[in-house]
């Protein structure tokens, strides 16, 4: 494992000092947004995550080593890479290591280097899940698994919108993961505040949360937590609008075959353009929002 982790040395002199860090992942640089608003978002999340105490740690796969912190410069050539960039699960992480190929790491991949550092603390947009038609494709986000079983909090504004958010808070429910709900008892969906389905736990403060995050692995029960944290009110978007857009974005996507890995890729990018760009720019706030709770949690764990 270490001889292929490369830990950026200031990430590397807050860890073994004992301070807080927060992961980050790199899927949302290459397949989230376009360049440059990408980059710009990036190095902003990580200036916030600074701002409130925390040192950031963007994960990504370079140049056969997995890199943990990454500079100004390698945040820019992943985001402008883009698409071309491989995304990187559990299942992808070894072969693009072996090819020595670029790869941005899911929620799930980052979920497993993070852990492999040490880092407990992990701030996204929104964790992957059941895929509507799930029942017939099977299309279950692999981040669910990797939540069943890896010791690391993902803060995210609740499970994409383009998700069945029923079926992945039973799966959730099934594998005992706990879903935190920061000062709300509805569980957000991404561009909205909420869901219409409960949080299993309703916690107002940082501090409440990381007690229980200590507790719960200091008994030894494996796995991660979901820290649902719904986007600022001034920047959700109407549930009328983002329902519209979805609907008309899975029926392209059926229509055009794609599946897989590619499917939340096209069905963000369709949607941020069937809304005039206004999702994109509600992204980017929630992305922020989540940034701002993981180093606060991050520095109460401390």
């Amino acid at each position: 494992m270490q001889a292929f982790l490369n830990i950026h040395p200031d990430v590397q002199a807050a860890l073994a000092a004992g301070k807080p860090v927060v992961a980050l992942e790199s899927t949302i640089i290459s397949h989230g947004m376009p360049y440059p608003q990408n980059v710009d978002t990036a190095l902003h999340v990580e200036a916030v995550i600074r701002e409130r105490g925390a040192v950031p740690a963007t994960i990504a796969i370079m140049d056969g080593q997995l890199k943990v912190g990454l500079t100004e410069a390698e945040i820019t050539r992943l985001g402008q890479a883009g698409l071309s960039v491989i995304k990187c699960s559990r299942r992808d992480m070894p072969f693009v290591l072996a090819a020595g190929k670029l790869g941005a790491t899911t929620v799930a991949g980052t979920m497993i280097i993070a852990a492999m550092a040490g880092i407990r603390v992990f701030a996204t947009g929104g964790i992957g899940g059941v895929h509507r038609g799930a029942e017939t494709s099977f299309d279950v986000s692999a981040d669910l698994q990797e939540l069943a079983h890896t010791n690391v909090a993902v803060v995210c504004a609740g499970a994409k919108s383009i998700l069945d958010i029923g079926l992945t808070r039973e799966y959730l429910e099934t594998q005992g993961v706990p879903v935190i709900g920061y000062g709300t008892d509805d569980l957000p969906a991404f561009y909205t505040q909420t869901s219409g389905y409960v949080v299993d736990y309703r916690l107002d403060s940082a501090a409440d949360i990381a007690k229980a995050l200590n507790i719960k692995w200091n008994m030894g029960l494996h796995g991660g937590v979901v820290v649902a944290n719904p986007i600022p009110a001034e920047y959700a978007m109407p549930q009328e609008t983002i329902d519209a857009a979805i609907e008309t974005a899975l029926r392209e996507m059926a229509e055009q075959g794609v599946q897989g890995k590619e499917s939340t890729p096209f069905l963000l990018a369709r949607v941020a353009e069937l809304t005039g760009g206004n999702s994109l720019a509600a992204n980017i706030q929630l992305v922020l929002n989540n940034a701002r709770l993981g180093a606060d949690i991050a520095v109460a764990l401390g």
